[in-house]
């Protein structure tokens, strides 16, 4: 359940707010409000025992596909959490080419980067129409100081989306074209699988360019990954929708056989499961 907020909470909360929300082009009509064990659940983190679930209300705001909730340079004052809805966090260069550092979804939290220097040095972008929860920073390192618990469950929070980066860059660095395509989709499958979805069947929020900005790939070289698992039987590919075939031999691929050869599998399992099942760290990477 959703909580009720006071009409004072509420006027202090949009004072507050108002001009980064501006700056974002937010959609300010959000109406929802969140405790913090509702919160805490969505982080799947502990409630802090010495704060009663009404002592803190937090808003919803939605956004619109392709609409911006922060961008590069932006003074930082807020953490985002993903309540619904997919996004993408980018860096941009000065020739305006864009390289993507994640696919945010519910139970994520955005905005961490801004921390450090008082501003986003990330932009993030809906893929999908998203419902955030706004976490206003000065609020949070209060209430903080008074129940250290709190302050301890938020930095695990963001140590837990550092791990992932971390995971992320040595699967980049470790692995194989199709190895990476390959631990992206079963890393997106269990995704969905956590969130109450299908793991077997489900959309790609973003596009082959942004998967291969995501994977240190080019376009092409998705593609003709995505269409070689298809033909072998890994996977289903109808335009955006995926479907798992067989998730352990995507697990522990290694590379994909030569083109010649793939027509003569009929058990992919048997040339692709050349290496060991890859640690779980990795498979956390989105």
């Amino acid at each position: 359940m959703l909580s009720t907020q006071t009409p004072e909470f509420r006027s202090s909360m949009t004072t507050t707010m108002q001009s980064s929300s501006m700056e974002a082009g937010r959609q300010r009509q959000g109406r929802l409000w969140s405790n913090l064990k509702e919160v805490c659940d969505l982080l799947h983190i502990p409630t802090a025992c010495s704060v009663t679930t009404e002592e803190l209300l937090f808003q919803h705001v939605q956004f619109k596909t392709g609409q911006r909730v922060h961008t590069i340079g932006q003074p930082f004052d807020t953490l985002y959490i993903v309540n619904s809805g997919f996004l993408k966090t980018v860096l941009i260069d000065e020739f305006g080419n864009e390289q993507v550092l994640s696919f945010p979804m519910k139970g994520d939290m955005l905005g961490v980067d801004g921390i450090h220097t008082r501003h986003y040095s990330s932009e993030a972008v809906a893929l999908s129409d998203c419902d955030l929860i706004l976490l206003p920073f000065k609020k949070l390192t209060a209430l903080g100081r008074v129940h250290l618990e709190l302050e301890n469950m938020m930095y695990g929070v963001m140590s837990r989306e550092l791990v992932r980066e971390q995971a992320m860059i040595g699967m980049l660095g470790a692995l194989s074209a199709e190895a990476r395509v390959a631990r992206f989709l079963i890393a997106l499958a269990d995704r969905f699988a956590q969130m109450g979805y299908s793991s077997k069947l489900f959309n790609l929020r973003m596009t082959r360019h942004e998967i291969g900005s995501y994977l240190g790939l080019t376009l092409e070289t998705v593609s003709r990954t995505l269409s070689a698992f298809n033909e072998i039987g890994l996977i289903s590919v109808d335009q955006r929708t995926i479907g798992i075939k067989d998730p352990e031999a995507l697990k522990t691929l290694r590379r994909l056989p030569p083109s010649r050869a793939r027509a003569k599998l009929t058990t992919p399992k048997s040339k692709l499961n050349e290496v060991d099942t890859v640690p779980a760290p990795l498979l956390a990477a989105i």
